[in-house]
């Protein structure tokens, strides 16, 4: 019972946070193709990729089907792609199941953050994810790539992306 009501209450905070979402993805794309003097370094596109960055987004707690175990399995698949090209990877964790899971896999975690709860605050993130921007910033990675879960149709059902 109580964890169907939080499922609700997060399937409702989920559904209200959709349409900014949305709006962000539209004004990002947006700006990356406006024909201006000045480039922001983040919408620059670098060729020769040798380093890597990965924000790996899990929960902290293990009841929520298969979510974590289908996002970590595209990321473990991931990684080892890059591994067999030659590029170097750093990770961010985000959530307890995902730092867990990359330090078994023998990952570079370069931050990390956990126990944010059913009701994440930005400034808990900014400590762990400005470390990937700042390492793109000074060439440290060439590509930063966020792993989450995109959406949820269901309980039982969700599909994420790197």
């Amino acid at each position: 019972m109580v964890a169907a009501s939080k499922m609700r209450k997060a399937q409702d905070r989920m559904r209200a946070a959709r349409p900014y979402g949305e709006k962000i993805r539209l004004v990002a794309g947006n700006l990356s193709h406006a024909l201006t003097d000045y480039r922001h370094p983040f919408l620059t596109v670098r060729e020769d990729v040798k380093a890597i960055g990965l924000i790996a987004i899990t929960s902290d707690k293990g009841l929520c089907g298969g979510l974590n175990t289908n996002l970590l399995r595209l990321a473990l698949g991931k990684m080892k792609e890059w591994d067999a090209e030659g590029k170097k990877l750093k990770v961010t964790t985000i959530g307890s199941k995902g730092l867990g899971f990359m330090q078994r896999a023998g990952a570079d975690i370069v931050s990390q953050l956990t126990g944010l709860g059913d009701t994440p605050h930005l400034e808990k993130l900014i400590g762990p994810v400005k470390v990937q921007l700042d390492a793109y910033i000074n060439g440290e990675i060439d590509v930063l790539y966020i792993a989450c879960t995109t959406s949820c149709t269901s309980p039982a059902r969700s599909s994420s992306t790197p």
